[in-house]
């Protein structure tokens, strides 16, 4: 599989896609034509345009989904694909409803190179589980494409020592999580993605990530590292 899985769609003071558009150049591998997936959002006619700025200096092409007659004839035919952010819950309930989750998930499984952004990242996990956002329409089940066999976290936050917020820091509610379930939880920061190919896994971006399992202590993850791994995990969803 060829995976580009980014924490953000930008960061501060950076446009779309700008801060990682060399990694995702090199995730299309010369490929000039991308299906775009913008359904974790309300209006997908307005985040079709806003991606087809972010990779015009690609020369890429990029078709919405949302737009096709035949969406499952339309991912089978796709050079590439891209999974936008936004809710994950309504991403979630709109490619269980349309029958598409078992489609993308042969299409990569295939060879397709999948593009996720936040929401999109989450989807490729197994589960919604460690997703931040809010869930403003049930999905059938929480279960999500499982492209890959661990959990992360985007937009992933350090606690700040300074707060006076008395709510669960991120890092309260991974622990939570893992007194639950026995699967790793990467939370990455904005600004840094994992690259997947093969059995290769890779964190890119700058900042750091932060690696959570049960039982041990979280342990920072520079760029660059080889997080190959988290690919040979094997979850252990406790809480059904």
């Amino acid at each position: 599989m060829e995976l580009l899985l980014l924490s953000s769609s930008a960061t501060h003071g950076t446009g779309f896609l700008e801060h990682a558009l060399p990694a995702v150049a090199d995730w299309l591998d010369g490929r000039d034509r991308l299906l775009f997936i913008p359904c974790a959002k309300r209006d997908g006619d307005a985040y079709l345009q806003v991606v087809r700025s972010a990779v015009a200096p690609l020369g890429v092409a990029v078709d919405g989904l949302h737009q096709e007659p035949d969406p499952v004839a339309a991912l089978r035919r796709a050079a590439a694909l891209f999974v936008g952010g936004g809710n994950t819950f309504r991403l979630l309930s709109a490619l269980q409803r349309t029958g598409l989750v078992e489609v993308i998930r042969e299409r990569v499984q295939e060879g397709m190179p999948y593009l996720g952004a936040s929401a999109g990242t989450n989807v490729a996990c197994p589960s919604l589980r460690t997703s931040n956002d809010m869930p403003i329409v049930p999905p059938a089940s929480f279960e999500a494409l499982g492209l890959v066999p661990f959990q992360i976290n985007p937009h992933y936050v350090d606690p700040d020592p300074r707060s006076t917020h008395m709510g669960e820091t991120r890092d309260e509610r991974i622990a939570e999580f893992l007194e639950e379930n026995d699967v790793p939880v990467l939370g990455v920061r904005e600004g840094s993605w994992l690259r997947i190919s093969g059995d290769q896994a890779v964190l890119g971006g700058q900042p750091d990530a932060r690696l959570f399992t049960r039982n041990a202590p979280v342990r920072e993850v520079a760029g660059g590292e080889d997080l190959s791994f988290l690919l040979t995990s094997e979850p252990r969803y406790d809480c059904r």
